[in-house]
């Protein structure tokens, strides 16, 4: 039977071929279950027991409920919007050779392979002049929707070694295909499909996305595979838990479910982690309910933040790329991640905190440090807790195939995070 919370996932995903996208129907639904909008640019007039949210580039989103005046601490997720892909330049029209190409570049730490050969679609936002001053300008939502581009391979018979190795020229072979029409104008078809003139564009940020629908396979419904699982599901299923605790929410905390652009290419953006957004929150949410400095500090003393970003499963065909005796696999659990050099925020305080957390949500966990020999990546919490000084813990939920256009995972460890989200919020 296919998992529920899973299903849900890879519907999010399918309606998020951008961050932008991502971010706005994760807005859409807290304005329907009550959470009014706030604006950067206003003051910010708060009440107890009020829901709210804001956002920032429209590609970040800050949730957050507040119980009462006196709260004590703030309790916090964080995830990230963004996936490796490729972002289409300025100017990108390349005619010859019979066909029309688009001249795009790498955004994020890309496995460029998986990329030839499938559906491509474009989406992301479109920026139009709408006759006001200089900094009076409209942000369109655009998605292709339909598939519209490809990267076909270059055929065996060409390249006798292609199974024994090729390193890739970004620049010369990953241009998509788009048309064979010579006279193709990439501005004027996006013009048409969002109803303005061509002249009317400013500019746009467009990016590559896998045009096909997330699915459940194995035999017994078992594992998902989807695009930008990392790092939407960990976005969605916390979510979902937070949405749900927003009914039965603890009353001493506030509690916050973050969402960043931009970590994919390190989140020094004003939208990323790396950036003020969530302090700058924080603090007016603190200032708004007519508390001090002195009240801030002492609630993010006591505050905590779970990172959320996906983690690797042990590879079956690659196992030795992983740890000897700490290698998660797909549904099997909640991943706590460590790592010596601190590129993962999880120490021996706030990993004992959150399998406390999972114990009570009835949900299992495991852990992931890396090979000592391989290098791994890491995440936004060490980055948000550069800004915020509270508690950390970095997790994330086992996959395979990281930041491919196609990535797979397990069926059930969305609803384990769902319901450790739900936990944390309402403890």
């Amino acid at each position: 039977m296919m998992n529920e919370t899973a299903g849900k996932i890879l519907d999010y995903i399918e309606r998020s071929p951008s961050c932008f996208h991502a971010v706005k129907n994760l807005a859409d639904e807290l304005r329907e279950n009550g959470f009014a909008e706030l604006k950067e640019s206003g003051r910010w007039t708060l009440e107890e027991n009020g829901k709210y949210f804001v956002t920032r580039n429209g590609s970040s989103i800050i949730s957050f409920t507040i119980p009462k005046k006196d709260f004590r601490m703030f309790r916090i997720t964080a995830s990230h919007s963004d996936s490796p892909c490729f972002k289409v330049k300025e100017n990108p029209e390349m005619k010859g050779h019979g066909c029309v190409r688009l001249n795009v570049e790498k955004y994020g730490g890309m496995l460029m392979n998986p990329w030839f050969d499938r559906p491509l679609s474009i989406a992301g936002r479109v920026c139009v002049e709408n006759g006001g001053g200089a900094f009076d300008v409209e942000t369109v939502l655009f998605d292709f929707k339909k598939s519209v581009a490809m990267i076909p391979s270059l055929a065996i018979h060409f390249a006798r070694d292609a199974n024994d190795g090729h390193k890739i020229n970004t620049q010369a072979e990953m241009m998509p295909i788009v048309s064979t029409d010579t006279e193709f104008d990439f501005l004027a078809t996006v013009a048409k499909e969002i109803g303005v003139e061509k002249g009317k564009i400013l500019s746009h940020d467009l990016f590559l996305y896998n045009n096909c629908k997330g699915s459940f396979w194995g035999t017994d419904d078992e594992f998902i595979s989807s695009a930008k699982l990392d790092d939407l599901e960990c976005v969605y299923a916390t979510f979902i838990g937070f949405l749900n605790s927003a009914k039965k929410a603890a009353a001493d905390s506030v509690n916050v479910h973050a969402v960043f652009d931009n970590e994919e290419v390190g989140s020094g953006t004003r939208q990323g982690a790396d950036s003020t957004f969530l302090e700058d929150t924080l603090r007016r949410i603190n200032g708004a309910m007519g508390r001090d400095d002195e009240d801030y500090l002492s609630a993010i003393a006591e505050s905590f933040l779970i990172s959320a970003d996906n983690a690797h499963a042990v590879h079956p065909n690659f196992a030795d790329k992983s740890d000897l005796s700490n290698r998660p696999h797909v549904n099997e659990g909640i991943v706590i991640k460590y790592n010596a050099a601190q590129k993962y925020t999880s120490d021996a305080v706030s990993a004992g905190i959150f399998k406390r957390i999972c114990a009570k949500a009835g949900v299992p966990f495991q852990i992931f440090t890396n090979n000592s020999n391989v290098a791994g990546g890491s995440t936004l919490g060490n980055i948000s807790t550069s800004h915020v000084s509270l508690r950390s813990v970095d997790i994330g939920l086992a996959q395979w195939a990281m930041h491919s256009p196609l990535e797979s995972a397990g069926a059930e460890d969305a609803e384990f995070l769902s319901k450790a989200a739900e936990a944390f919020y309402s403890a």
